[in-house]
């Protein structure tokens, strides 16, 4: 009998465990699951949604994918994936992965005349022939993207017409890089802009043709005159004559470009001629390299007046002339430029070019003249040719004895905070014994605390894996 008391006590424990185990059991609601395109590029965006409302987003990678709690807008960042979450509070939750690809790489030929406005994507493309921007056209390039010339298709070079623009959107990680296939300085003509700001030519006139080959009028009446904004922008191995020019083009050519203009964040790389030459114009340029070019690092003509300059940078490596050459086109003058926080550079053993024993610091001539600060000058010492002719090297030279007439006698040449070292002559010189050379007291003043250009290493000025921040 208490056999059977026993199993039947035992049963009815089971049967209240088992009832009390139902009662706790709680029942989640579903939540729908998420939708949404899974693979997007950098910088592309899709959108997961449920049709169950009232939650809120998240991604276990933003650094991969970021997604906006309540719209479900996810952007690509990084290539990669992460895990998109949902959660609905009190219901159950649901996730999706997003993939995020590389951006395409595009391709395509560049060719002359453009005549209708175009953005080129990130890519790779091929520049071929003088390619002009017709007026009222505007080119843009995005971040990142490669231009590549090439010498053996003959004469190349990237000309903005007058009333033209030219947009380059790189940055310092993805720069816009024009180059060349072989490498060589003086393969190509580099970037040439014309614009329809004030010049003072020679003999005081106001236009004049240009000397790049393409044999245009240049100088115009629009101070502020917008040719477009070239930003994180390198130019590497041009120098070319094209056609029947008169001379070598620069890296960089700029006729009477306006002051509506972007220059910013530039490198010019191993040129067959000047790294930048102003003809005219209003236009400054900030933040600015110039390495390995075989004449100047920057020169100006044509009555250039450029007013906010600053950081200015240039290393002049094997084969190089003056740092700076300053000229108004034997106009005198009181508009001269203004540049800030210079650092003019050469490499030892570097030598001017074959008959121009040019190995100047700064240079001025024909009633050039300006403001300059915050410099710091290295490397201008003497140079014996193999004739055995030595040039006196120096921190400022004087050509001629009108411009020193009318521009040093007068405080229109203002060199401030000036740091000179493996410099053979400090204080300014002239060419010649002939031209003495006496600055106004503070026109010309040392500091050893002066500092130079203050630029940020990046890609932008990485060239082979070589940082030309020297």
């Amino acid at each position: 009998m208490k056999t059977k008391f026993l199993a039947l006590a035992m049963s009815l424990g089971l049967l209240f465990a088992s009832c009390s185990s139902d009662d706790d059991t709680i029942t989640v609601p579903e939540t729908a699951p998420l939708t949404g395109t899974e693979s997007i590029i950098i910088g592309g965006t899709t959108t997961f949604s449920s049709t169950t409302p009232g939650g809120t987003f998240s991604s276990a990678t933003p650094a991969v994918a970021t997604i906006d709690a309540k719209s479900g807008v996810i952007t690509g960042v990084s290539v990669g994936s992460s895990v998109i979450t949902y959660n609905v509070p009190g219901s159950e939750i649901v996730t999706r992965t997003v993939t995020v690809t590389a951006i395409p790489v595009a391709t395509g030929d560049i060719k002359g005349p453009i005549t209708a406005s175009i953005t080129y994507p990130y890519g790779n493309y091929k520049l071929i022939g003088i390619v002009k921007i017709n007026n009222g056209v505007t080119v843009t390039f995005e971040a990142g993207s490669t231009i590549t010339s090439d010498k053996e298709n003959g004469d190349n070079a990237l000309v903005v017409l007058k009333g033209g623009k030219l947009i380059t959107k790189g940055t310092a990680d993805k720069p816009v890089v024009f180059t060349e296939k072989s490498k060589v300085p003086g393969s190509w003509g580099g970037i040439i802009m014309y614009g329809d700001a004030p010049v003072n030519v020679a003999g005081g006139k106001s236009t004049s043709t240009s000397e790049d080959g393409n044999k245009i009028t240049y100088g115009g009446t629009t101070a502020n005159d917008n040719s477009g904004s070239l930003v994180y922008t390198r130019v590497e191995y041009a120098g070319a004559k094209l056609a029947d020019g008169d001379k070598e083009n620069n890296g960089f050519t700029f006729y009477s470009v306006g002051s509506g203009t972007t220059l910013d964040h530039l490198v010019s790389y191993k040129g067959a001629d000047d790294g930048y030459e102003f003809f005219g114009g209003t236009v400054s340029m900030t933040n600015a390299i110039s390495y390995g070019n075989y004449d100047d690092a920057f020169d100006w003509q044509d009555g250039w007046q450029g007013s906010t300059n600053t950081n200015w940078y240039a290393y002049q490596t094997g084969k190089g002339n003056y740092g700076m050459e300053i000229e108004a086109s034997s106009n005198d003058n009181a508009y001269g430029p203004t540049v800030k926080n210079i650092t003019l550079k050469r490499e030892a053993g570097n030598e001017p070019e074959t008959g121009d024993n040019q190995v100047d610091a700064f240079q001025f001539k024909k009633e050039g003249n300006g403001t300059y600060s915050n410099i710091i000058i290295d490397g201008y010492g003497n140079f014996t040719n193999k004739g055995g002719t030595t040039f006196k090297g120096s921190a400022v030279s004087i050509l001629d004895g009108v411009t020193n007439d009318h521009q040093v006698k007068t405080g229109k040449i203002k060199l401030t905070d000036v740091k000179i070292t493996n410099t053979t002559n400090i204080l300014p010189i002239g060419a010649t014994d002939l031209i003495v050379v006496a600055f106004p007291e503070g026109n010309f003043t040392q500091s050893a605390t002066a500092t130079g250009a203050s630029l940020t290493a990046g890609a932008w000025c990485t060239v082979d894996g070589v940082n030309l921040l020297k």
